[in-house]
């Protein structure tokens, strides 16, 4: 199998674009329902918070790039619902998680986190079921959180009312479920950059569930 270092390079543009435009829409709801704040004097110092946009895109290109490799290097290619109509319903399913934790008035932070945590890992179960997708969503949730706690630590923004030390404690379901979102999205990017002589091969790539 070959991959072509031209469809990389635009898989993880597009893959880019995308993390920065969910970034955009999902702090908008977060910021709106006053979840996150940033400190005036950040705002004067650099006028907006732009390295957050940059670094969520960077990080949905690392995740996208990264899914289909894994597939690839573990030998488990992901069939599972691999066609563009069931990766918009997991697009919407994401950002309907993002609405309910900004949105819905639960009555305490454990049955929000908990709301979340069942359905990012029903999203997972509805668009993934793969083991290295679950294994390789937790690990995104875990770095993901430690890096927000640094950040927030050293004072760049704040999450009010944290309830996991300096964060929100389902911060990692929406983690997780994006990282799942973009890898799915990953993956159907890198559907046919693959080429493989074998017809077996070519026909496996076809066949969607």
């Amino acid at each position: 199998m070959t991959l072509t270092v031209t469809n990389l390079i635009l898989r993880a543009g597009l893959l880019f674009s995308l993390g920065v435009f969910f970034c955009l829409v999902l702090n908008l709801l977060q910021i709106q329902r006053n979840f996150i704040h940033f400190p005036r004097e950040f705002f004067d110092s650099i006028k907006s918070a732009w390295w957050v946009a940059p670094s969520c895109g960077t990080a949905a290109a690392i995740i996208g790039l990264l899914y289909p490799c894994l597939d690839h290097k573990l030998g488990e290619p992901h069939r599972y619902k691999r066609e563009w109509s069931s990766v918009m319903r997991c697009v919407a399913v994401f950002v309907g998680i993002n609405h309910a934790s900004a949105k819905i008035d639960f009555a305490n932070n454990l049955q929000l986190s908990l709301s979340l945590a069942g359905m990012s890992i029903a999203l997972w179960w509805l668009f993934d079921r793969s083991r290295s997708g679950f294994g390789l969503g937790v690990s995104i949730a875990v770095l993901a959180t430690f890096i927000t706690q640094l950040l927030v630590y050293q004072g760049v923004y704040r999450y009010t009312s944290p309830d996991f030390l300096y964060v929100r404690s389902w911060l990692p379901c929406i983690f997780f479920s994006g990282g799942i979102t973009m890898g799915n999205i990953g993956r159907q990017l890198a559907i046919y950059d693959y080429v493989d002589d074998s017809p077996t091969c070519s026909a496996r790539k076809e066949h969607t569930d």
